[in-house]
């Protein structure tokens, strides 16, 4: 066989290239994925208890929804959406947000009808076509809530106060909540003309004086150096409220302060999705960087009728599962566990894995996680697998102690190791983690 040969050959026998995941996705991977689990999970708990309905969104819907729904000046609509033509040729939109298609099913199944307000929350992937770095992924991971049909300050306040409890459920305390108002119909448009007005002054290049010209609050929003700098002077909305938005920013803060929720002030905050209203905020984190928003929101008073709906108002915000795990890792924080399996079954001999597979069952019946070495393995490989799952028990079976009616218990933190009756196993195991 010459060289070439050989290595053709050798290409044979090593197959084809793995894949890998596409830029810019996160895997979560045992066992470090049991934090990200229990982060969402204790974020979408805050909410369940405060009578929010889950509701499971399409990953994908028409382009047209967040065209309308999201605001064709910001960038996840100009930008960052994954859009592309079905076979249908009909354009559609892998998800970027939550809260128009929360919106659009509340209008498409009359959820409005069955009582005021509507409170729903959900979990799940998101999209956005952004240059990955850390904290900053093209599929993120969000938890949400929504509240829609009344305009009452309360109502904002409790929604805040979920997203704080979330946060403080999970050990987290070097975040803070920045909070301002974006006004209402009644002074927006007078401070838009008062805005252009500004911005008419100063050197502005095309493509931003083009978003100006669509929604000149995106100005406001710019991270550049150079026009933060020129935006130094520009009036601020917080000093131009109606006399009916400060008012009810003035109750949202109120509430807050009833519900021991801290917050500082923020006039220049503005959210990068145009359906904003009202009560705007964000919760920060210092610890992660550039990328320091771990979850923020606001109200959307118009948003329900502009996709098609009636007049009726909403509030609520996305809470960003990625970012929320990276703080809490800045923290040091780790309130969850990274076992996978409490108890580990080691059978030696066939006869024993019988046994053991109908133990597992009957501990897992009884809530009790149970994992069991299969495969043959010997005593020593077995135990290994054990001290890897993180179990706090193994149960040693072999041909001997089935003859003795017996298994052994062992506690894999003491290292100690008792008989007990093969009946009477399951409650032993349960006892035991119970104690």
């Amino acid at each position: 066989m010459t060289a070439t040969e050989q290595r053709a050959d050798g290409d044979r026998a090593r197959g084809p290239e793995p894949f890998a995941a596409p830029k810019g996705i996160p895997e979560y991977l045992p066992p470090a994925s049991a934090g990200f689990v229990h982060v969402r999970d204790t974020l979408a708990a805050a909410a369940a208890r405060a009578g929010y309905g889950h509701i499971e969104l399409p990953i994908f819907e028409e382009t047209g929804l967040y065209a309308r729904g999201v605001g064709e000046s910001t960038d996840v609509v100009a930008k960052e959406m994954y859009s592309f033509a079905d076979r249908g040729e009909r354009s559609v939109t892998l998800r970027p947000e939550g809260t128009a298609g929360v919106v659009r099913s509340v209008i498409e199944h009359n959820l409005d009808r069955q009582g005021l307000p509507v409170k729903l929350r959900y979990a799940g992937p998101f999209f956005r076509y952004e240059r990955p770095q850390a904290g900053r992924y093209r599929q993120l991971q969000q938890v949400g809530v929504e509240a829609i049909g009344i305009d009452d300050p309360a109502l904002d306040a409790e929604v805040i106060a979920i997203a704080d409890e979330g946060f403080k459920a999970l050990g987290l305390t070097g975040y803070r909540l920045e909070i301002t108002s974006l006004g209402d119909a009644e002074c927006r448009p007078q401070y838009r003309a008062r805005l252009q007005e500004f911005l008419a002054g100063l050197d502005l290049d095309g493509p931003t004086r083009e978003r100006a010209a669509i929604n000149p609050l995106r100005v406001l929003d710019d991270k550049r150096p150079e026009v933060r700098a020129a935006m130094a002077d520009a009036p601020l909305l917080m000093d131009h409220l109606s006399s009916g938005a400060a008012e009810h920013h003035a109750a949202v803060l109120e509430h807050l302060d009833d519900l021991g929720v801290a917050y500082t002030a923020n006039p220049r905050m503005v959210r990068g999705l145009d359906y904003y209203t009202k009560t705007t905020f964000e919760f920060v984190h210092d610890g992660l960087g550039s990328q320091s928003g771990i979850g923020g929101g606001g109200r959307y008073d118009g948003l329900m009728a502009t996709l098609g709906g009636p007049e009726l108002t909403g509030v609520g915000f996305g809470i960003g599962v990625d970012r929320t795990l990276m703080a809490c890792e800045a923290e040091g924080v780790q309130p969850w566990a990274v076992a996978r399996a409490d108890v580990f079954g080691v059978p030696l001999g066939d006869a024993a894995k019988r046994r053991l597979v109908v133990i597992a069952a009957a501990l897992r019946s009884r809530g009790v996680r149970v994992d069991v070495s299969y495969g043959g393995r010997g005593l020593k490989g077995a135990m290994k697998s054990a001290d890897r799952s993180g179990a706090r028990y193994a149960i040693v079976l072999g041909d001997r102690d089935i003859a003795g009616g017996t298994a052994g218990l062992k506690d894999l933190v003491s290292g100690e190791q008792r008989d007990v009756g093969l009946d009477a196993v399951v409650d032993e195991v349960v006892a035991a983690l119970g104690s």
